[in-house]
């Protein structure tokens, strides 16, 4: 836990600016990173999850209102507040929504991508392996570069993180 409260002291802060970087950043720094990573990526999935619902609500309603009376009232739910419209009002507004959110999830499922691949190239910059991802064979492996870091000799590639 010591390694912890360095971060929130004035000489590494200040030391950290530029040189820092180049050094590499410390291992709790790494999988301190690659959680919120991992975290934001989870949120924008949890994000498109909800829009895909909302699209199946929009369906299920425009599906409804097309066999209805284009006079016939309605109401709709605007900012918080119900209001009556009339279904030829409301059913073009509904199929502007769904594009939109359409639209939206795409641009999520893009984003999501683009982070995948920066959570990859993270994972193979800083050799961070998840719990239970590939024991066998590299155990031997971890363990001749973790006693490589442990004397001093490791390098920024060479520095292998566990996440769970």
């Amino acid at each position: 836990m010591a390694a912890n409260s360095s971060s929130t002291g004035s000489k590494p802060s200040g030391a950290s600016g530029t040189g820092g970087k180049q050094s590499g950043p410390s291992a709790e720094q790494v999988v301190a990173t690659f959680q919120r990573m991992r975290q934001e990526q989870r949120s924008m999935a949890s994000k498109a999850a909800e829009l895909e619902m909302d699209i199946n609500e929009h369906s299920l309603v425009v599906d409804t209102l097309k066999d209805v009376d284009p006079s016939r009232k309605c109401f709709r739910l605007v900012g918080g507040v119900l209001v009556e419209r009339t279904v030829k009002e409301v059913l073009p507004a509904l199929e502007n929504n769904k594009e939109q959110i359409s639209k939206i999830i795409e641009s999520i499922n893009t984003q999501m991508q683009t982070k995948g691949r920066e959570l990859t190239e993270y994972r193979e910059r800083y050799n961070i392996r998840l719990v239970g991802e590939g024991e066998g064979e590299e155990k031997g492996q971890s363990a001749a570069s973790s006693s490589r870091d442990s004397e001093g000799g490791g390098s920024k590639s060479g520095a292998g993180v566990l996440v769970s």
